[in-house]
């Protein structure tokens, strides 16, 4: 994203300020009661409506039980909007565009980030109109998109932006990443501060997780082999979706060993990962725009509790008035709409397609299938196809499963579709629009690498601990 900061965060290490009494208590109110708002929305599981979830997922069901007729229609026009204006800069470039401003920067983009767009709103008006192949207009690929996904990441994408910023940007990163800094430095070679993007992941949503870490680096705060580290290793699907998950595929009395088994393959891969290529070939250079904004190896005087009072209350202090975050939440709100929703309907309805109508993740698995019949894997034939089915989208692997009547080949198959991350219909296409320095073939040797690490980790679960 080309998003601008709304506030330059200060380096650690420049000479700060000293805040007056009355500076220091302001900033500490609005340190504690905005970031307890940004817990309670994104953090805290709550049980609502006979299922758990989160105070963002509570906000946005609510809405979209309200708009969910006037969603596609929404889309059509957002998507269309995008291709439109992105081939009229690319062709016509009108002044406006030649402005160094936000929006303009939203349509300025390459080639292939162009197809994407005109392939999106090509297939979206097919899909909403039902004229075309059935390839792309089937309820089963383009239909998932418009009718299933759609309707849960327009609500989901507005108030995420909005409320964002009350867990990020006053002053609840800068106090947890002070406290777990050196924890996640030694385990994952990563910045303390990154503790709250994997919170953020497993108990709210990876799509959020994915948001706060491209924020994060295009303010400076990550390096962009943190930003790629953290975004493919933390961003798990949000509790609220594994509970969604066992229920569907058959499982939902194996929810507390199911997500057990999840977190600590997750852990495990997240520890592997930044250790191996690709993602250990990245560099530790920073967004060109912000510069490195951080040095976590500066220490101040006193204890560890009171140094991250302390970096919190001045973030808390160095943020501009409520209206200008709000400004620069719908400046990002609109990048989000009009910069992933095509590529979600171009790469989304694309692989479904794929999955749907041909054989090829079938022809894929065939190396699977006699490792999972080493880990002793029951119907391991019928289970290959769901390891990798999940690069396309995080459901369809709970789709193929369903039909498999052994319960311990529908608990793995569910565990492992939670540790991949990479979802092209979601996660996958959120890192690529974030350019964390990541390619499609990256993100695919990703996925494939956390299934070869996760996979051994669940099977052991599994047959020493759950079946037993």
């Amino acid at each position: 994203m080309k998003i601008e900061p709304t506030q330059e965060p200060v380096l650690a290490t420049q000479t700060e300020p000293v805040l007056t009494a009355a500076e220091r208590a302001r900033a500490m109110r609005k340190f504690i009661v905005f970031s307890l708002i940004g817990v309670l929305m994104f953090l805290t599981p709550l049980y609502w409506d006979n299922k758990w979830t989160i105070g963002l997922g509570i906000v946005a069901d609510s809405v979209r039980a309200v708009v969910k007729p006037y969603l596609p229609i929404t889309a059509v026009c957002i998507v269309v909007l995008s291709a439109v204006l992105s081939v009229a800069v690319a062709v016509l470039k009108p002044q406006w565009s030649r402005q160094d401003t936000a929006f303009a920067a939203i349509f300025r983009v390459n080639w292939l980030w162009l197809l994407l767009r005109v392939l999106g709103a090509v297939f979206i008006v097919m899909i909403y109109t039902q004229t075309g192949p059935e390839w792309v207009i089937s309820a089963n690929t383009g239909g998932v998109i418009l009718n299933d996904l759609n309707p849960v990441l327009i609500p989901f994408f507005f108030f995420a932006m909005l409320l964002l910023p009350f867990l990020v940007d006053y002053g609840l990163m800068e106090y947890v990443g002070t406290l777990l800094r050196k924890p996640f430095q030694k385990m994952f070679r990563l910045p303390g501060r990154a503790a709250i993007d994997a919170t953020a992941s497993w108990l709210g949503s990876g799509t959020v997780g994915v948001l706060i870490t491209s924020q994060q680096y295009e303010k400076g705060f990550y390096s962009q082999r943190e930003a790629a580290v953290i975004a493919t290793s933390f961003s798990l699907a949000s509790v609220a979706f594994s509970l969604l998950i066992t229920d569907f595929i058959g499982i939902p009395h194996l929810f507390v060993p199911f997500y057990l088994t999840v977190v600590l393959s997750g852990i495990a891969a997240a520890f592997i990962m930044p250790r191996i290529p690709p993602l250990s070939r990245k560099k530790d250079q920073y967004h060109p725009k912000s510069g490195k904004q951080i040095s976590e190896d500066a220490q101040a005087e006193g204890s560890a509790h009171a140094r991250a009072v302390e970096q919190a209350v001045r973030r808390a202090h160095a943020m501009p008035g409520f209206g200008k975050v709000t400004a620069h939440s719908f400046q990002v709100l609109a990048d989000v709409y009009l910069g992933l929703m095509p590529v979600v309907f171009a790469i989304g309805t694309l692989a479904l397609a794929l999955s749907e109508y041909t054989s090829l993740f079938t022809v894929l698995s065939y190396p699977i299938v006699p490792l999972l019949e080493l880990l002793r894997i029951p119907e391991a034939a019928a289970a290959a196809p769901a390891m990798l089915v999940g690069f396309a989208d995080m459901f369809l692997p709970a789709v193929l499963g369903k039909g498999i009547e052994n319960e311990m080949t529908k608990f793995v198959i569910a565990c492992v579709s939670m540790t991949q991350v990479i979802y092209m219909t979601e996660v996958g296409a959120l890192i690529l629009k974030a350019r964390l320095g990541l390619n499609i073939l990256e993100l695919f040797l990703i996925f494939l690498l956390r299934t070869l690490i996760t996979l051994p980790i669940i099977v052991l679960m599994a047959h020493w601990v759950v079946f037993a």
